[in-house]
């Protein structure tokens, strides 16, 4: 039978090794500013476009602030000239109801005045007919 060895046993001897550093090449180091400085850029550029966006939504609030103003004046003035209408219809309201009766009272009268000549009519061809008698 074959001895059994210790399972670390290949593994005692251990070099101590060293951290190999190699000087980084002179464009590498170029390479990461401008990285960095594009990367700032970039960062910038986004920032000054989102503050563009809220100085847009800024200037368009007070245009709908201002025209929400005038719309109100509007609604306001044709409120007043409702109210003069509806007083002035309210004014007007007893005299248009003696015009509905005199309208009727016409209309009464032409059907008497159209029974009546109705009524002279016969009256005229009654009478014509006693004359030729």
């Amino acid at each position: 039978m074959a001895e059994k060895s210790a399972p670390n046993e290949n593994y005692d001897i251990v070099e101590a090794g060293e951290e190999v550093k190699e000087a980084s090449p002179p464009d590498i180091n170029d390479l990461c500013r401008d990285t960095f400085d594009k990367t700032g850029k970039y960062l910038q550029g986004e920032l000054a476009g989102t503050g563009e966006d809220y100085r847009l939504l800024e200037d368009m609030n007070k245009a709908v602030s201002g025209r929400v103003v005038e719309m109100k004046e509007v609604s306001a003035n044709i409120e007043r000239a409702m109210t003069d209408l509806n007083a002035k219809y309210n004014s007007l309201a007893p005299f248009l109801e003696q015009i509905d009766q005199i309208e009727k009272s016409v209309s009464t009268l032409e059907q008497s005045t159209y029974q009546l000549d109705a009524y002279s009519k016969r009256l005229e061809a009654k009478f014509k007919q006693l004359e030729k008698r």
